[in-house]
C-alpha cells in the first residue's frame, strides 16, 4: 500500500455536489492499494499512521500523534499513487491491485483506524470525487507498507 498523508486544518470530499465525507484538524490520507498486499499491509499502516508524531506539542515541535491529539483522517483511494511513468507518455497501472481487492484493502485500512479510536470518513471508491484540503505547514508525507517491513 502507497499512502501520501497530509497534516490539514480541515479536508472534505465530494461526489457531484455531495460531500461525502468531512474532517477537521487531521491527516487526508491518499491510499493506494498494489496487487501484493495483503492485511499485514493494513495493520503496519494503520498502525505507522495512527503513530505518527507529526502534530505540534506545546513548544510547536512535532512530537503528538492522531492518538494523542484526537486527530482525524479522511482517507480517499487514489490508484494512481500505483502509476508507473518510466516508459512513454501514459502511466501504466500493471501494480495497482484489482478494483475488488483494492476496495476490501481500503475499508479494511478504514475499519482498522477506526477500531484504533480515530474519527475517520472517506471518499467513495471508484468514483470522481473532488477532494478540498487546507494543508497545515505544509506537513506532507510518503508511505510505503513495503518499506514498514
Amino acid at each position: 500500500m502507497r499512502a501520501v498523508v497530509q497534516r490539514v486544518k480541515r479536508a472534505e470530499v465530494r461526489v457531484g455536489e455531495e460531500v461525502v465525507g468531512r474532517i477537521g484538524v487531521g491527516l487526508v490520507v491518499l491510499l493506494g492499494v498494489g496487487k501484493n498486499d495483503k492485511e499485514a499491509s493494513v495493520e503496519a499502516l494503520a498502525e505507522k499512521i495512527s503513530n505518527l508524531r507529526v502534530f505540534d506539542d506545546d513548544q510547536g515541535r512535532m512530537k503528538r500523534s492522531l492518538l494523542e491529539t484526537g486527530g482525524q483522517v479522511l482517507c480517499v483511494s487514489q490508484f494512481t499513487l500505483y502509476g508507473d511513468c518510466r516508459k512513454g507518455r501514459r502511466p501504466s497501472y500493471d501494480q495497482a491491485a484489482t478494483p475488488d481487492r483494492a476496495l476490501q484493502l481500503y475499508e479494511g485500512f478504514a475499519e482498522s483506524l477506526r477500531k484504533r479510536g480515530i474519527l475517520t470518513e472517506t471518499g467513495r471508491f471508484r468514483a470522481m470525487m473532488d477532494v478540498e484540503l487546507v494543508n497545515d505547514g505544509p506537513v506532507t508525507l510518503l508511505l510505503d507498507s513495503e518499506r514498514l517491513f
